[in-house]
């Protein structure tokens, strides 16, 4: 073992004997904040997980042996379907959890987590997916898209919700944010410093295939910020392949305005999703991601990505700009506006210098996402803030008995 990994090992020794607790929002769909808990849950065998509402067959396999309290939430008839609907309820749920006897709490916040009450001598590292995006940059696209009586209640329910989660940032003790696009917002919104580190990825599956496929990919929920509307548009017009994985409200909608080389896939098995990104010809990614895991994924597999220049497209993928010129070091292309007429230049010229990037090395470029990555900087940054949060109290004496051990 190499001297800087005995020293880490020593510094994250303590964490195995505290007791710790994780609160996710919910557990309603599989997505990247899952992946997060289940990433952390990994690091804590002992931890207790907290949620506002859980649907069992949603949770996902490596949790479902493990303790689990969801909130008064779950007793609410249709709450596993409209959890976001009682968001008035949010903040009482939240609070209700007695998380009074634990040394760490680390909240999953995207929806509303952060906003638990710990005790004096609890540490809460809150790891931040984004802030409440409905509460803030996108609350007018939420807003307009809703009927006039909804939209008069969701008004103002939301004024009075911005007034508690700017309250509730003051009771995390260190923010982690999963990307440096969601710092700033963290700062902009909160006026709090974070610690960066991406979210994990499995990068492992990646099969790296010489030839390109004949089909373009987009995948993920069918919603309007996604913007895959842009990409079925785009599709449509330049006559190229299209298939489009997921579901969501969206689908209707594209279905209408999708031409014949368009296909939509709906959700599919873990091998039909890695078989298509290890044959598709590129990703295309319109949409705005606070991270984004599918772009990465899609590099595991030596895939480019086409992608929307904005968003934490910029921190996983080496895109080159339209005014610049191409390197065989680029993994993808970026384009500047969310319009069709962009993505479509964007693929033309693509398609230009497809035959100039390097499967091998866009692999490469994703390995640098992996779990293993994520548990490694998670466990040296989630012992020192606790180290941190004890001598800033000025309690040296905080489990003595584990540092000792670790020396």
């Amino acid at each position: 073992m190499a001297t800087s990994d005995l020293e880490t090992s020593r510094e994250t020794a303590i964490l195995k004997d505290l007791r710790v607790a994780i609160v996710h929002y919910w557990f309603v769909t599989e997505g990247g904040g899952e992946k997060v808990v289940e990433a952390l849950a990994d690091i804590f065998p002992q931890a207790d997980i907290f949620a506002l509402v859980v649907n069992p067959e949603r949770l996902p396999q490596s949790l479902r042996n493990r303790k689990l309290q969801a909130s008064f939430l779950q007793k609410f008839p249709g709450s596993r379907r409209f959890h976001r609907h009682f968001l008035l309820f949010h903040p009482m749920a939240l609070e209700q959890f007695d998380l009074s006897s634990y040394d760490l709490v680390i909240s999953s916040e995207s929806g509303p987590a952060k906003g638990v009450i710990t005790s004096p001598k609890t540490c809460h590292v809150c790891y931040c997916h984004s802030p409440m995006r409905y509460l803030w940059d996108m609350h007018a696209e939420y807003r307009a898209a809703m009927n006039p009586a909804v939209r008069l209640i969701y008004s103002v329910a939301s004024s009075w919700l911005r007034v508690w989660d700017l309250a509730t940032a003051s009771r995390v003790d260190f923010f982690v944010a999963n990307s440096k696009f969601v710092a700033t917002r963290i700062w902009k919104l909160y006026r709090r410093d974070s610690h960066v580190i991406h979210p994990p990825v499995d990068v492992s599956a990646g099969m790296v295939q010489s030839q390109p496929g004949e089909f373009y990919l987009c995948v993920g929920r069918l919603v309007d910020y996604k913007r895959i509307d842009l990409a079925v548009q785009a599709c449509s017009r330049l006559r190229r392949r299209l298939k489009v994985v997921g579901s969501g409200p969206q689908l209707k909608q594209l279905r209408r305005i999708a031409g014949p080389t368009v296909e939509f896939s709906g959700i599919v098995s873990d091998e039909n999703l890695r078989n298509s990104y290890a044959h598709c010809r590129a990703l295309l990614h319109p949409g705005e991601e606070d991270f984004g895991i599918v772009p990465v994924e899609a590099q595991s597999f030596g895939r480019p990505v086409i992608a929307y220049g904005s968003g934490g497209a910029l921190e996983t993928v080496k895109g080159v700009w339209p005014e610049q010129p191409f390197i065989d070091e680029h993994t993808g292309i970026f384009f500047r506006d969310q319009t069709v007429e962009s993505i479509e230049a964007a693929m033309m010229r693509f398609e230009s210098l497809e035959q100039s990037l390097r499967p091998d090395y866009i692999a490469a470029h994703a390995r640098q996402f992996d779990a293993s990555r994520f548990a490694s900087e998670m466990q040296v940054f989630l012992a020192r803030s606790y180290r941190l949060f004890h001598e800033e109290k000025g309690d040296i004496s905080y489990h003595k008995t584990g540092q000792d051990q670790s020396t």
